[in-house]
């Protein structure tokens, strides 16, 4: 076993696209457990778009990593040494562990995960946050009901797939994503049974709404932003609730934010648009992670992982991926 634990630390706070030099990877000695502490050996990481804005300075929902932190994200892996009576040796766990490859704990945040009823890797999407925040999301904040047109945006990602299939699964009248590609859109329609998808790089997706939610949309769940937020608002229908998630297409702007023009769109519509944070719902992880698993068993939900090896050294060429569109289903970097 080394002896050695390889970080990502943040080096600089990036303009546009995170690049190499904003990040340092420094060796650190393998730390070792006190009194009521525990060493995870780290297997996969979790890599999500909303990592770009917690590299930068200001106020958000959650603290920005500090230049000279490792890299905040979350993970799985292992307990290989433990003084803590309630994560013993060889167990596994799931945590915000950061960018590294092993990771000291006091348990604070962290869970004991089962790698008997999924992959690991299922835990950092489907029965991980992304799962919770498509359900919170498009139940909760989206208040979808049986007959609904559903539509989503990144409907190819980690949490826009889950999005759509929880929509059917609950009734929807119709379900339609927005992806890059055509690949990407054959699978959303073919595997996992969207009614129709829109290809953003190939069709003009205002039009391409017209056909695809003939009846208006009732919930827009967003995760880009930009162009696409203002062609949705273009065409909901009475009542609709626009479910802010993401803005994915946004996020690394260096001329500023694109805001949506069409937002009188909710006036005349008598809509809503609410941004939607995950960690709201933590009291109820546990019955909603249940639900999904019981869809997962009886095979109405598929959970993928585009999961990719290189270790932590591979960190920022890998987070490009996001950004760049390549990823299908939830983006993981294998330790």
């Amino acid at each position: 076993m080394s002896t050695t634990n390889h970080q990502v630390r943040l080096a600089a706070r990036p303009t546009g696209l995170p690049k190499p030099s904003d990040w340092n990877i420094v060796e650190e000695p393998l730390p070792a457990p006190g009194e009521g502490e525990f060493v995870v050996a780290i297997s996969h990481l979790s890599l999500d778009p909303a990592m770009r804005g917690w590299m930068n300075a200001g106020a958000s929902y959650i603290d920005p990593v500090e230049v000279g932190d490792v890299m905040r994200a979350a993970g799985v892996g292992q307990v290989i040494a433990s003084e803590h009576p309630g994560f013993p040796v060889d167990s596994y766990v799931y945590g915000t562990f950061g960018i590294q490859e092993w990771a000291l704990s006091d348990g604070r945040g962290v869970l004991r995960i089962d790698p008997s009823l999924a992959p690991i890797a299922t835990y950092l999407g489907t029965l991980g946050m992304t799962g919770m925040t498509a359900y919170f999301g498009l139940l909760d904040t989206g208040a979808m009901k049986e007959g609904d047109t559903v539509v989503v945006s990144g409907a190819a990602g980690a949490v826009g797939s889950v999005v759509g299939q929880i929509a059917k699964i609950k009734g929807a009248g119709r379900v339609v994503g927005i992806a890059g590609g055509a690949e990407k859109c054959r699978w959303l329609v073919e595997e996992l049974g969207f009614d129709a998808a829109i290809d953003y790089k190939a069709e003009d997706v205002r039009i391409a709404l017209r056909t695809a939610a003939p009846d208006r949309i009732d919930v827009y769940f967003d995760n880009v932003g930009g162009e696409i937020l203002d062609a949705a608002l273009t065409r909901l229908a009475r009542g609709a609730r626009i479910v802010i998630c993401g803005a994915v297409s946004q996020y690394n702007a260096t001329d500023g934010v694109q805001g949506p023009a069409n937002y009188l769109s909710l006036l005349v519509s008598r809509a809503s648009m609410t941004g939607m944070v995950v960690f709201d719902f933590a009291p109820k992880f546990r019955e909603a992670a249940g639900e999904i698993a019981g869809w997962m068993q009886d095979g109405s939900l598929i959970s993928r992982e585009d999961i990719v090896e290189g270790g932590v050294a591979a960190f920022n060429e890998t987070l490009l991926k996001l950004f760049a569109g390549e990823n299908i289903g939830k983006l993981v970097l294998k330790v």
